[in-house]
């Protein structure tokens, strides 16, 4: 009898946890990381205490609610930087990561340390951030990549991508290539570029990088305004 009671409480532990982490990727892919512990208790239908039961704090909810997106953020670059093409490889994380941002406004959040006091994902960060300057750095030696290109400028499409989550879910993932298509001729290496305007030096908040190649200033380059284009 006690045995069968013990495993009807671990039971419903077990689905009141289920419930809880469903809703906190639902609200969180659907507002960010301002949704509100007590939002998340609603959605999943505990009270607040069998919440904090679980999830002591708001850093454990959110780093629980997005282990599968760090897991797959993880694989695409690491896929990413086993490609033999670097420009190949550097393509698929600006492609992959935006499709998978587009389907979740808090993982950006978290990623981008858009709310720091709600999670500290500062090692997983960085790691991958590394890797992404070490595909950048291959791509501009092969020539694909335009030479001025920084970290900033990843940081920046993450940035802008955010946008796509206000698109109609059926529309999404076809909105979200088509931007990272859009920003990849931007970045793409070729005698038509012009200067970039200065780099606002965003990455340094997530990683010292460093310049992804000689000709990358890090940002030292004084804005211009393009020209226009031949007719």
């Amino acid at each position: 009898m006690t045995g069968t009671l013990t495993h009807v409480l671990r039971t419903d532990a077990q689905d009141n946890r289920d419930r809880i982490l469903e809703a906190a990727r639902e609200l969180f892919a659907e507002s960010g990381l301002s949704v509100t512990m007590r939002q998340v208790a609603r959605r999943a239908g505990v009270g607040p205490a069998t919440l904090y039961r679980r999830f002591p704090t708001k850093q454990d909810l959110v780093l629980e609610a997005f282990m599968d997106e760090l897991g797959a953020c993880s694989a695409i670059v690491r896929e990413a930087a086993a490609d033999p093409d670097p420009w190949r490889g550097f393509c698929s994380v600006v492609e992959r990561v935006t499709v998978l941002n587009a389907r979740n406004q808090g993982f950006t959040d978290a990623f981008l340390a858009e709310y720091p006091s709600a999670i500290d994902f500062a090692a997983h960060r960085a790691g991958l951030t590394r890797e992404i300057a070490a595909i950048s750095r291959r791509a501009i030696a092969a020539g694909e990549l335009r030479a001025d290109f920084v970290l900033d400028d990843f940081m920046l499409v993450l940035l802008a991508g955010r946008g796509l989550t206000s698109v109609p879910a059926r529309y999404r993932v076809t909105a979200a290539r088509r931007f990272a298509a859009l920003a990849i001729e931007g970045l793409r290496a070729g005698d038509a570029n012009y200067p970039l305007p200065r780099s606002p030096r965003i990455a340094s908040r997530i990683i010292s990088a460093g310049p992804l190649s000689s000709t990358a200033d890090g940002g030292k380059t004084p804005p211009q305004c393009p020209r226009s284009h031949p007719a």
